[in-house]
């Protein structure tokens, strides 16, 4: 395994599995599950079919493939091997190959010197005569490992499944899991203690482990001195790598004033945490900075500071990234520190909600520097949780009470929510679970029907967590010093701008011919307005009864129960749905749309268009320097004969295929001549991309 201090590793951050809120570590989440499932995998293979048994003749591409495919026949045969002999040649280089039963061959008798007292230890080499013997052949150019002599004969018994796992040859500790065990025995952890963590991690009974415990203490022992050395070229690592992360914010800040950098200094004037942001950030936050949420996933074990990535989401429906921070340590005062970073950077301005995981230190710090801001804690920060929480605890009965949690998630009503998570409790034993208690004490700040009156902009979904994963992916991707992992940050921000670009120029098609929806699509971006024409065609299987104060009861065609409240108020426009749809994300819901339609309305009053959803407010038109003309002639010509050229290819097959065809090649040869022109005549020009319906 390579040395800690060789490489720089992004682990993903979780909280212990003992439930212990001190007892926080962090682990290479995805290795870790990928290294489990290929291990199941590659079992289940084994067991699934009958392997062959090597035979004299049998090829193999090289050595170590031979090596690989004996050793698997070996296990699922109840013994283990090793390699005895290879001859060597100046031409060929390693040309044969000996491998050999584990207990081929006698153990050497040790001679003992006279006052040394030895423990004698039982050899396991009985003198077994099972091998394999290799013989490399070049045949035109190519080399081949061929089977020259096998013996499947053992002079012993040979182990079943459970005893020939204990064998050393399998007992081997992967890299994720050593990485996993240096971390918790440098928290503190006893040897048996990290067992049960590992084991709990991976969801198996206990001694079920490709390893025992003692291989963890010997491991542990092993590498105490090395950990002690790594520290010290780290220590010295950390504090080069630091300084240079602080010259490259510099020069980055003496090449464009709009970037924004801040750090902090211990007692010895070491740099502590350091934070920045782009300019094109701080525009951003200034249009979209109304919901944030902060991401603190991953830790860097090579200079052991936790990375935090503040994030928002654009009129597009796609993340923002607004800026980051580093911290050597996850305390009260540092999160305190980034949060009021965020704000400073931000020009003062506060969000109205932000988003975070469950980390209660997190929480303390954003109730103390953001009072006047909604917490919400992200779905997809849970549901991990809930899964080591409970799976092993519940056993087969983990699959119902995953189901019932996810439709309790999703409950509209308050009350609805506390009667059932009561039954769930009751049903599934957890009333002294200190998880459970945990999660309904928190239900203010994650239950759905708790939180959607605040406003989320549609960032707790499912969708939204992916497209931050990935952008974090590419990040982490790239393993690098922190000079590099500055760099590679920038580059992925101005990936993502240019992203956003692109996704703004969408063709927008009619769908219901609702004169609501026409209005709407000269409005919306594609993102919104395709929200709202999903909510506008659902719409038409609901029906609205007046009620005598005015209001209406919205219910679905095919359900009897479930109906929502709409509040209308005439005077001023103004509509108020049970559902909360419009409060948590700016987009009109299903059941105030049916009433708006009821009454004849052919536009939807203007304060139910966001600005964020606007399409005015997309970024790849902000410029405080610059006014541009929303009103040009050219495009709304352009415009007008697209629709109509699109209308009329699509009476008949025959017009639709006609178009495609021709108007491919016209628009290849159009490109091909513009791309001829010169790219500067010398003219000045004010070309303003308008956004397209």
């Amino acid at each position: 395994m390579a040395s800690v201090a060789s490489k720089n590793m992004w682990l993903r951050r979780q909280q212990c599995p003992c439930g212990d809120w001190k007892c926080y570590v962090t682990y290479e989440g995805d290795a870790e599950e990928t290294y489990i499932v290929s291990q199941i995998v590659k079992t289940e293979s084994l067991q699934s079919q009958d392997m062959v048994a090597p035979y004299v003749g049998m090829v193999f591409k090289t050595d170590d493939d031979a090596f690989e495919y004996y050793g698997n026949f070996a296990r699922k045969n109840g013994f283990s091997i090793r390699k005895e002999r290879s001859r060597l040649s100046p031409q060929l280089g390693i040309y044969k190959r000996d491998f050999v039963c584990y207990r081929s061959g006698f153990a050497p008798a040790r001679k003992k010197l006279s006052g040394e007292h030895h423990r004698d230890r039982k050899s396991v080499r009985c003198g077994c005569d099972a091998k394999m013997y290799l013989s490399k052949e070049v045949i035109d150019g190519v080399s081949q490992w061929f089977v020259v002599q096998f013996s499947n004969v053992h002079n012993h018994e040979l182990l079943e499944d459970d005893q020939v796992r204990l064998l050393p040859a399998y007992r081997k500790i992967n890299e994720a899991d050593q990485e996993r065990i240096l971390l918790l025995s440098k928290a503190g952890f006893p040897i048996h203690r990290i067992v049960k963590v590992l084991e709990l991690e991976k969801g198996i009974q206990g001694g079920q482990l490709p390893f025992l415990e003692r291989d963890v203490r010997n491991f542990v022992q092993n590498r105490k001195k090395v950990v002690q050395e790594n520290d010290a070229l780290l220590n010295e690592k950390r504090e080069n790598d630091t300084m240079e992360l602080l010259e490259a914010c510099k020069a980055t800040k003496e090449a464009d004033q709009d970037f924004v950098y801040d750090f902090t200094v211990d007692q010895n004037d070491k740099v502590e945490n350091i934070a920045w942001s782009y300019g094109v950030a701080v525009n951003s936050y200034a249009l979209f900075g109304d919901v944030v949420y902060f991401d603190t996933t991953y830790r860097s074990i090579t200079y052991d500071m936790l990375f935090g990535a503040w994030f928002g989401i654009d009129n597009n429906g796609q993340p923002i990234f607004f800026g980051c921070v580093l911290l050597q340590d996850e305390s009260l005062r540092s999160f305190a520190w980034a949060i009021q970073t965020l704000i400073r950077f931000m020009k003062g301005r506060c969000p109205q909600t932000i988003l975070s995981d469950l980390d209660p230190r997190l929480r303390d710090a954003i109730t103390s520097e953001l009072p006047s801001t909604k917490h919400v804690t992200s779905i997809w920060n849970i549901l991990p949780k809930v899964s080591s929480w409970f799976s092993l605890q519940l056993g087969s009965q983990y699959a119902d009470f995953k189901s019932e949690f996810d439709a309790l998630y999703r409950l509209e009503s308050t009350e609805d929510f506390e009667l059932r998570w009561n039954q769930m409790v009751s049903i599934f034993g957890l009333g002294s679970d200190k998880h459970i208690t945990l999660l309904y004490s928190l239900r203010t700040s994650w239950v759905l029907s708790y939180v959607r009156v605040h406003f989320l902009a549609r960032m707790a979904t499912t969708a939204y967590s992916k497209s931050v994963d990935a952008f974090l992916k590419g990040i982490f991707g790239v393993q690098s010093c922190l000079r590099g992992f500055f760099e590679q940050v920038g580059i992925a921000a101005n990936l993502q701008n240019e992203r956003h670009q692109e996704i703004q120029c969408q063709y927008m098609h009619m769908k219901t011919c609702l004169p609501i929806e026409e209005h709407s699509r000269q409005i919306l971006t594609p993102f919104a307005f395709n929200a709202l024409q999903q909510e506008l065609i659902v719409s038409m299987q609901y029906a609205a009864s007046e009620m005598a104060n005015g209001s209406y009861l919205v219910r679905h065609f095919r359900k009897i129960d479930g109906e929502s409240l709409v509040i209308w108020i005439p005077e001023d426009e103004q509509i108020h749905c049970s559902c909360k749809e419009f409060e948590s994300s700016g987009i009109l819901c299903r059941h105030a749309l049916r009433v708006f339609i009821d009454k004849n309305y052919f536009q939807l009053p203007e304060k139910y268009f966001l600005s964020r959803w606007r399409r005015e407010s997309s970024l790849m038109f902000y410029d405080d320097h610059s006014v541009h003309d929303k009103d040009d002639e050219w495009f709304q010509e352009f415009q007008s004969l697209t629709e109509t050229l699109f209308a009329e290819s699509s009476i008949t097959k025959e017009r639709s295929d006609y178009i495609r065809r021709e108007l491919t090649k016209e628009l290849t040869r159009l490109l091909n001549e513009v791309r001829d022109m010169p790219e500067n005549d010398g003219a000045p020009m004010d070309f303003t991309l308008t956004p397209t319906d």
